[in-house]
């Protein structure tokens, strides 16, 4: 086995998924190999996942086995969000653990490895500064997971924003924008690498530029990279915040054909007191305006939002609201959440005094509500050509998504026929299930 082997295991959301792929890059430039199988691997990184409580318990279970299997020889070495925030703690429940790496320091992977390589170390090593600066090395590091022609591309890290449920400033700090010139470079260089689809992440994407001085900050970055990159496919949205949906960014996402007509914003919850509690933007006018201003003027738009159930305070009142709205409002996508109680929060004094049951209810309830309208949806496009990007096959049926579909997280398209890995062919809905379609490849239809 050769003395630079690594396996990463990577936990959590997108976000971590880059922050994971380029700590991978900057080990594979430092002269590592990446590994599948954890026992052929001289150094065992898990990324963690700290944002609600069974997050961070599976990556507590993942470094565990880990950790029970390490041979002498090993290294591991704990990174990202659980252990920003819960270094020590971690540390203390798994033993077996050689270095703590927090999220703000991803870049620092290379330089931990090398001084826990340096010696016997019977305490771990600890490395969690609290800055979180932007050096010439992240920019370079910064890469995507390229699967079936798809990548993600950060645009910023942290957040500033005070929602009282959410740990994300505690562990990421405020948000920090990279350069619009460097992420349109990236942009090229990942189009130069056969990305079909970009995918455009933050915590709050919307917030993009305001460290920078820039207004408007998303809509122009748009602007630079539909016009310095016009040969990028799709380029999709994520996360943006309620309130933060201006006239321009949706005039960029009406206009331009390469960025989709999909946008997954987060509402939380539909209440106005549910949403106060919360330190959410309240104006439920605002959201039912601006929902019907995007979808007369942005064509075919698809809509993804999140919400929790069982917020502390939530009465039955506060969640019919909420099943009400989702009724009326009928989005595409929907992802709900039983509240999560964390330390540390703004929310912490509130307590977590729904029962259990009571969310389990409300949560079982808002998803089969959800269930019903996706089905709705989905039927409407039976009959309809969409162009899918193939990201796999299985037998004679490829695998892929339509502008509909953000990877991970939302449905897929399940076609007859085969079709080359990383493109984009059109195919013909024939039939519709509650998250997924189905359809024929349409052959003439292929531009040549």
């Amino acid at each position: 086995m050769s003395k630079n082997t690594f396996h990463l295991v990577s936990l959590g959301c997108a976000k971590n998924t880059v922050d994971s792929d380029s700590m991978a890059q900057l080990l594979l430039r430092d002269g590592y190999h990446a590994v599948d199988d954890p026992a052929r691997a001289n150094v065992l990184i898990v990324n963690t996942c700290g944002f609600i409580g069974p997050a961070k318990q599976e990556s507590i279970n993942v470094l565990r086995e880990l950790a029970e299997g390490k041979r002498s020889n090993q290294l591991l070495i704990a990174a990202g969000c659980l252990t920003q925030r819960y270094g020590s703690e971690v540390a203390e429940k798994v033993p077996g653990i050689d270095g703590v790496l927090g999220t703000r320091r991803w870049m620092d992977i290379v330089q931990v490895v090398r001084e826990l390589r340096k010696g016997p170390h019977p305490e771990p090593l600890y490395h969690l500064p609290e800055d979180k600066t932007v050096g010439v090395d992240e920019h370079e590091a910064l890469r995507a997971s390229i699967a079936g022609g798809s990548a993600y591309l950060k645009v910023a890290d942290g957040c500033r924003r005070p929602c009282a449920f959410c740990a994300i400033p505690l562990i990421k700090g405020t948000a920090v924008s990279r350069p619009v010139d460097v992420i349109v470079d990236e942009a090229r260089r990942l189009r130069d690498a056969g990305v079909r689809e970009l995918i455009l992440i933050a915590q709050d994407t919307t917030d993009y530029g305001h460290d920078l001085g820039m207004k408007d900050g998303l809509a122009i970055l748009l602007e630079q990279i539909t016009t310095s990159v016009p040969d990028m496919d799709w380029i999709r949205v994520m996360y943006a915040y309620p309130g933060y949906v201006t006239d321009r960014l949706i005039d960029v996402m009406a206009s331009s054909k390469q960025v989709l007509p999909y946008l997954d914003m987060p509402l939380q919850h539909a209440h106005p007191k549910t949403l106060y509690r919360m330190r959410r933007p309240s104006n439920i006018d605002w959201v039912h305006k601006t929902l019907d201003k995007m979808r007369s003027r942005i064509s075919d738009l698809a809509i993804r939002t999140t919400f929790i159930v069982g917020y502390p305070g939530e009465t039955d009142e506060e969640y019919q609201a909420l099943f009400d709205f989702v009724q009326e409002t009928r989005f595409d996508r929907v992802g709900t959440f039983q509240f999560s109680f964390e330390p540390g929060t703004t929310s912490e004094p509130l307590g977590d005094p729904v029962p259990a049951e009571v969310k389990q209810e409300r949560f079982e309830r808002l998803m089969e509500l959800q269930q019903g309208i996706s089905m709705q949806v989905n039927q409407s496009y039976v009959g309809k050509t969409l162009d899918v990007l193939v990201e796999g096959k299985d037998k004679d049926i490829t695998i892929g998504r339509s502008y509909r579909d953000a990877p991970e997280i939302d449905g897929m398209v399940f076609i007859e026929g085969n079709a080359k890995i990383g493109s984009i062919v059109p195919v013909r809905i024939t039939g519709a299930m509650a998250y997924d379609l189905t359809g024929t490849l349409a052959p003439d239809l292929i531009k040549l």
